[in-house]
Formats: C-alpha cells, sequence, structure tokens
C-alpha cells in the first residue's frame, strides 16, 4: 500500500503521520493497520477524487431516434454506465466498488439532462434482507397482475433494466477480481480472494456474513452514487450489527478484522473528495448515517458496529459520513462518553438526535409507532422514514417579511416604503403575521410531483413497484416536502428592540426608528451598541426575549399544522437555514433593528445570532428548547461552537456529555456540536495548506474548511465561540 502514498504527496497535504492534517488529532494507540492509514491518507489527498473523468459513451442517436420514454432514457443511461464506467479498485483495498464519472457529482444522471436524486435515505435495510433477487421478484409479481397502465409498465420494465445494469457492474467487478487473482500473488493476491469472496453472491442475494454484509451495503449505495443519485445511508449498525454478532459468535471474524472493513467503508466514501474549492465544501453530497436508538419494537440497536464506527471516525477523522447518533435518557455514559471525546477532536463529525423528542412527534404527525421508532434522516438532518419517503423542503427567510412590515428593502425593484402608521406592537405584529401566513399559503399549495424519471432509486422506495408510480411521482408511501422558516431568532429580536423602543418607551417613533435602519445605523453607533449590550436577546434564557420567539414560533408552527397535508404531499414544518444566513439571505436583508448592519451573518437554523448568546451553553440550549418542538415533524438543530480549552480532560468529557443529557431532559430534537479555535480558523484561512483535513461542522453535514469559500468560512468564524462548563 505505501506506493499509493508518497513521502512529497502526503507532506504537501499535511497527512503524514497520525494527525491527517487535523489541529487535534487522535492520541491514542492506533488500532488500525498501517496499510489501512496510508489508503485513507491517499484517499483524504485528493488524489482519487481526481482521478473521476466525464463519460466517453452516450446515448446513441438510434436509441434516441425510438422516441424513448424519460423512464427508458434514464435506464438506458443506468444500463450503459454499468457496461462502460471505469473500475477502480486499489491493491489492498477491502471492497470492490468506485463511482467515477465526474457527472455524478453534478446531481444529475450522466448521459442525460435529468437532474437526479437526493435528501432521501433509500431502502438499503430491505435491499439488504431479500437482495436485487427479491426487489425482482417484487416486480415481475406485479406486472403479471395486469392491472397497470402502460406508464406503470414502463416505469417497472425501466426498472428491470436498472436491476440487470447493476448485475452488469456487478459481474465487471467479479472479473477484475478473478483477472488479478490469476496474476497476482503474495498479500494483494490473498486479499483479492477474500474481497472476491464476499463480492459473489451480493447484493442479488442477501448477505450472510458481515463480510458480505459491509461489500452489499457498500454496492448498493455506490451504484446509485455513480448513476447521479446521493442518497443517505441509515442506520448503519442496525443493518449490520446483527452479521457482526452472529460471526464473532462463530469465530468467523475478529474485531480487529471487521474494524478494518468499515474503515474501508469510511474511506472509499471519500471518493469524490478533490481537495479543491467547492462553495461550501467537498463533502456536501447527503451520505448522513444514523446509529444507536432503538428498532421498530422498541429495543436499544447500539452494538459492537456503533462501537466500531466510532473508533474508525475517531482514529481517521474522515468527515464524509457525518454521524447522527441517536440518544435518549437512558444511553449509557460510555457512549455518551465516546461522542464527547470525538467531538473534542473538532471537525463536528458527530452529531445528535434525541429520540424522546422525536418518535413522540413523528407519531403525533401520523406515522405508525413502529415506523416512527425506525427515523434517519434525508441525509442531512431532517427526519424521514428511510426507504419510504420522497422528501423535499422548502427555505424561506421570516426576517425579510419583518422587513417588508417596515417598508425596508435592498431591491431597487421593490423600492423602498414608509412604514404603515402602527398604532401599536399589536398592529405592527399583526401585518407580519398576515405576511407569513400568506407566505406559508403560497408553499403549501406547491406541487411536489414532476416528471423527472427515476427508476433506479424508485428501485428501493417501498410503494413506487406496488403503485407503479416512480420517486417524484407519488410512488413512496409517503411523499413529503417541508416548509423550513429562517431567521425566527432574528425576527423575535428584531421584535423585541421595536417594542420597547417604539411603543414601551417612546424613544423613537417608528418612522424614525426605520430611518435609522434604512441608514444603516450611520451616526447611530451609539444607539446600536446600547442595543447590542443592554437587551437580553433570545439565548440567553430570558424570559422575555423567550416568549416573543415562542410567539412567532407558535404562529408559523400552528398555521402549518393545520394544513399538514395538501396535494396528497405531507407538510410538516422545520426551521432552518443550512447556510443561507452566510450566502443567500444576504443579498435582501437589511439592518436589524437588533443592532446588526446590512451584510452581517445572523442566526443559523435555530440557533442564536453570532454574539448574541452571552450566558454560556446552557442558556442557550434552554432558550432553544422553551418552545414546543414537538411542532416541529420537519426537524430543527441548535448549532454550538465550543471552545477546545474549556471541553479538556476528564472534567471537560463530562461538560460535554452533560451538555447532550441537558438536551435531552429539555426537549431538544438535533444537536450538531463543534469544538474549535476561532484564531486556528483564522490561521486555517490564511494558510489552509497547514491544514487540508481540518473539518468543520457546517449545518446537515461537515467540510475540510480549505475546500470553503471565504464567506462561508466567515459564517463559521462568526459563529460564538462557547465555554463548555457554562
Amino acid at each position: 500500500m505505501s506506493e499509493l502514498v508518497s513521502g512529497a504527496e502526503r507532506a504537501a497535504m499535511g497527512l503524514k503521520g497520525s494527525g491527517f492534517g487535523v489541529a487535534t488529532p487522535f492520541r491514542g494507540q492506533a488500532r488500525l493497520s498501517r496499510a489501512t492509514r496510508e489508503l485513507a491518507a491517499h484517499y483524504l489527498s485528493g488524489a482519487v477524487g481526481r482521478t473521476m473523468g466525464e463519460a466517453t459513451f452516450g446515448l446513441g442517436p438510434e436509441f434516441l431516434a425510438g422516441n424513448p420514454s424519460p423512464h427508458r432514457q434514464a435506464a438506458e443511461a443506468v444500463r450503459l454506465i454499468a457496461l462502460h464506467a471505469p473500475l477502480r479498485h486499489f491493491p489492498g483495498e477491502k471492497l470492490a466498488g468506485a463511482a467515477t464519472l465526474r457527472e455524478a457529482t453534478w446531481h444529475r444522471i450522466p448521459l442525460t439532462e435529468f437532474s437526479s436524486i437526493s435528501h432521501t435515505t433509500l431502502g438499503f435495510e430491505k435491499a439488504l434482507r431479500i437482495g436485487y433477487r427479491g426487489i425482482r421478484a417484487e416486480i415481475d409479481a406485479r406486472l403479471a397482475r395486469g392491472d397497470l397502465e402502460a406508464e406503470g409498465r414502463d416505469l417497472l420494465e425501466a426498472m428491470g433494466i436498472c436491476l440487470d445494469a447493476a448485475g452488469i457492474w456487478h459481474g465487471r467487478y467479479v472479473k477484475l477480481l478473478e483477472e488479478r487473482i490469476a496474476s497476482a500473488g503474495g498479500a494483494d493476491r490473498s486479499n483479492d480472494m477474500e474481497v472476491l469472496a464476499a463480492l459473489r453472491r451480493v447484493p442479488e442475494e442477501p448477505p450472510a456474513s458481515f463480510r458480505e454484509g459491509v461489500q452489499a451495503l457498500w454496492l448498493l449505495w455506490d451504484f446509485q452514487r455513480l448513476c447521479g443519485n446521493w442518497s443517505g445511508i441509515g442506520r448503519f449498525d442496525k443493518m449490520l450489527g446483527p452479521l457482526l454478532r452472529a460471526d464473532l459468535e462463530a469465530g468467523r471474524i475478529s474485531l480487529d478484522e471487521a474494524r478494518e472493513l468499515v474503515a474501508h467503508f469510511w474511506i472509499k466514501g471519500c471518493e469524490w473528495i478533490t481537495a479543491e474549492g467547492r462553495g461550501s465544501g467537498d463533502a456536501q453530497f447527503y451520505q448522513n448515517i444514523v446509529l444507536a436508538g432503538v428498532d421498530e419494537a422498541g429495543r436499544p440497536v447500539a452494538n459492537k458496529v456503533t462501537d466500531l464506527v466510532l473508533d474508525v471516525v475517531e482514529e481517521l477523522h474522515i468527515s464524509d459520513f457525518p454521524i447522527a447518533v441517536r440518544i435518549d435518557s437512558r444511553t449509557p455514559s460510555r457512549l455518551l462518553n465516546r461522542i464527547a471525546a470525538i467531538q473534542r477532536l473538532g471537525g463536528g463529525i458527530v452529531a445528535i438526535y434525541n429520540d424522546e423528542r422525536i418518535i413522540p412527534t413523528l407519531t403525533g404527525f401520523g406515522y405508525p409507532l413502529a415506523e416512527a421508532r425506525d427515523f434517519a434522516n434525508d441525509g442531512c438532518w431532517e427526519v424521514i422514514i428511510p426507504g419510504k419517503t420522497a422528501f423535499g423542503y422548502q427555505p424561506f427567510d421570516a426576517l425579510r417579511l419583518l422587513q417588508e412590515t417596515l417598508g425596508l428593502s435592498v431591491s431597487a425593484s421593490e423600492g423602498e416604503t414608509l412604514p404603515p402608521a402602527f398604532a401599536d406592537f399589536e398592529s405592527l405584529y399583526a401585518d407580519f403575521r398576515g405576511r407569513l401566513e400568506a407566505v406559508l399559503d403560497r408553499l403549501l399549495d406547491e406541487r411536489f410531483f414532476n416528471d423527472q424519471p427515476a427508476p433506479l432509486a424508485s428501485l428501493l422506495v417501498e410503494g413506487c413497484i406496488e403503485k407503479g408510480r416512480g420517486y417524484l411521482a407519488g410512488g413512496p408511501k409517503y411523499t413529503v416536502c417541508s416548509p423550513h422558516a429562517g431567521g425566527l431568532p432574528d425576527v423575535a429580536n428584531s421584535l423585541l428592540v421595536i417594542r420597547r423602543l417604539v411603543y414601551e418607551t417612546g424613544e423613537f417613533t417608528l418612522p424614525e426608528f426605520v430611518a435609522v435602519l434604512r441608514a444603516n445605523w450611520e451616526g447611530q453607533e451609539v444607539l446600536r451598541r446600547r442595543i447590542g449590550s443592554r437587551f437580553d436577546f433570545w439565548g440567553n434564557d430570558s424570559v422575555e426575549a423567550d416568549a416573543l420567539l415562542r410567539r412567532v414560533f407558535d404562529d408559523y408552527t400552528g398555521y402549518v399544522w393545520r394544513h399538514r397535508e395538501r396535494h396528497g404531499v405531507l407538510r410538516p414544518a422545520g426551521i432552518s437555514t443550512f447556510g443561507r444566513e452566510g450566502s443567500d439571505y444576504l443579498s435582501h436583508r437589511t439592518a436589524s433593528a437588533a443592532g446588526h448592519k446590512a451584510g452581517a451573518i445572523l442566526s443559523a437554523n435555530f440557533s442564536p445570532s453570532p454574539g448574541t448568546d452571552r450566558r454560556g451553553p446552557t442558556a442557550v440550549i434552554r432558550s432553544h428548547c422553551s418552545v414546543d418542538l414537538g411542532r416541529l415533524p420537519g426537524g430543527t438543530a441548535l448549532d454550538l461552537k465550543i471552545a477546545p480549552d474549556s471541553v479538556r480532560g476528564e472534567v471537560g468529557l463530562e461538560a460535554l456529555s452533560g451538555l447532550m443529557r441537558s438536551f435531552v431532559t429539555l426537549g431538544g430534537v438535533f444537536m450538531q456540536t463543534d469544538v474549535v479555535d476561532t484564531e486556528l480558523l483564522r490561521r486555517a484561512q490564511e494558510h489552509p495548506e497547514a491544514y487540508p483535513n481540518l473539518s468543520v461542522r457546517i449545518s446537515g453535514w461537515s467540510a475540510r474548511f480549505a475546500t470553503l469559500t471565504r464567506e462561508w468560512q466567515e459564517m463559521i468564524i462568526a459563529r460564538t465561540e462557547q465555554q463548555g462548563g457554562g
């Protein structure tokens, strides 16, 4: 394996030794082999990702001359990809299969102009249970019933072509390994024989061992990826834990061998890294993994595979599979401490879900209990039922609506208007609420369905075969389109200031105060600083601020709840920004009443605005949980940035674990914690070559800081750095 990574390459990329280019590397004894660590360095350097090429083949004119349906075009593209996409398998790799086409990273089906599928987790658990053979039998049985319309038959036949294509791709890797085994010797030959033995039956047949299970899951996921679909993985330990337990009991595998297999899954998941800038980072391919929690019967899931995943992430610091661990009040301290220990290394790779909040929220929304217990995410952090859901979300900026109420605008086409003469605060608030409801009514009325073909993804989503309808055409058991509000903390903070300065103290009339905002606080720096220092804004466990945000929250979630299904689509409310607070929203945001100038980076997701949370992380959690988060079936996230010096040693470990327990007790949904030093980020900004693998949490994903654009880096740097014990 050493020939894969030259000393010069590792030195250039800052990946030599045990540090993997991070600020706080794992200092424990290495659990993984040297060869596996070198393979990780090779992938993390971007050398593998830079070998991706564009397809040199395409849909032929003879095929297109027959005017094939969109389903057939997509299926033919999948077939050609399976036949002709370059193969890649490095010596020593323990899993076969690679997504080698650059077009797949463009969120489209290669060889076509069709968009591909993301923001979902496909039904890998069922596919492991019945294999491709079982899925093929379901298609054949449905076609044999003879009651499908022409489009339904066309879709199912296209799905059959996709299944055949998966078999072709699989067969090419079998042949590649057979040829290498015939000509190779020594350790490489022995490894290839092990890989081939695990590869032969799966995923056509259900896996019978842990080796087969890991290989099958990789092929199921990576073939989707090769063809442009970006799916989450889902509940990795739930799917593979029973196979490992059986193998360990039978003596067929050791924990060290199993850990190496998991490590290779993680390493190969970095195959699209190029170490080049990519806007919001180089790892935003929606490939989240969910660990622990409970199964459909309510039994705890955490097992040996859970531990192995955390071992691998701790040692290799690979952020390309963001991990969300499902916890509750019964979660053992041992698991919480493992999570905390990895969080202390930085990167924000491991986040948490609160089962005790999410499961009742989902059943209250109407999901059966067994399905609610099996929740995962859409590859980011929005909660869905995996393998049964087509998901989309509709982001909007609530702060912009308040700007409109005040007659503020940064758009010349919108023009500036004087604010209406609101006689009292209630009149002003009623105008804002009316604008909010008007936007929601428009969003809730939007149709989710479209005619984009998705036969490959539809194979792994319950409902599509039975209905004869595709992923985007109402085929899945659940079609979900979730309104997601951004800027709610900023709305509440602004209303707090306006109510006090205009309607309570009378220091300003509303037109006078709006004029201050329109001038971007010019000449009013003393006032701006006074507002920033004397107001207890949301995030400080302030009764007044929390109550005002609760009012905005209740109006938003209450309206969506009353209209939670429309046009056959579920409409669960969510709160998020997903980085828009530092990008998309900046272009239309004016100065805010809470003392921020135009262009300031404000609240992320459902977290305090940077610099406004002054009383520590516990106060932030209390404010975050002061609303009824059970009204958010679409989910939300609390972002915490913790100073590394504040969580050192055993006391620091307990502080992070305590924050997680408080989050569960107070009723939070999802919390992502990044332990990172602001000064370190500034150094990494100026000297990216010294920190190539320094990862930071963005929103539902982590990314290497060096691959973020300057505006995204500034957004991360701006977050308040909390002390872990506060």
